[in-house]
């Protein structure tokens, strides 16, 4: 039986190809998510990073705009972007700090924080329909994932802010 993968993949050991498959899996996922769009007509549709920053600013009340970059991994220039877009959307506020008028934070307005938890919800109805309600290893793919996040986050390379 010939394989159909390129001969020095053939070369790999089969776990290294499991980790490659995973990795080429998580991306597809995300797209397919973000394809789909919204059922939900009061959902407002995100960009990857729109919904980056806003997944931080629901852990987070409020931050700076360098927080933001630091904690997403966005370039600052983008960051500023992302938020005056989140801003003509009404998901967040930007604050001027009364003690250094230079200093701005940033807070996800009520309407930001029901628009998270409405397009999540989608994300999470999308993904247990596609999975057909199985959830038998749910809590290990949760487990696994969270591992890979912490891990990627945790040795992301550094870039000019």
């Amino acid at each position: 039986m010939q394989s159909d993968r390129e001969p020095s993949e053939r070369k790999k050991p089969s776990s290294q190809l499991r980790w490659e498959d995973l990795a080429d899996l998580i991306l597809i996922v995300a797209r397919e998510i973000h394809f789909r769009g919204y059922r939900d007509e009061k959902a407002l549709s995100l960009s990857p990073s729109e919904g980056m920053v806003m997944r931080h600013l629901v852990a987070q009340a409020s931050a700076t705009p360098s927080q933001i970059a630091s904690a997403t991994g966005l370039q600052r220039t983008n960051v500023s972007t992302v938020l005056r877009d989140l801003e003509e959307k009404g998901l967040i506020e930007r604050h001027v700090d009364p003690q250094d008028r230079r200093g701005v934070s940033v807070h996800r307005t009520r309407r930001g924080a029901e628009n998270y938890a409405l397009v999540r919800k989608e994300w999470g109805d999308a993904v247990s329909a596609a999975a057909g309600g199985n959830g038998d290893k749910l809590e290990d793919a949760l487990a696994l994932l969270r591992s890979i996040e912490i891990g990627l986050t945790s040795t992301r390379p550094k870039t000019g802010r």
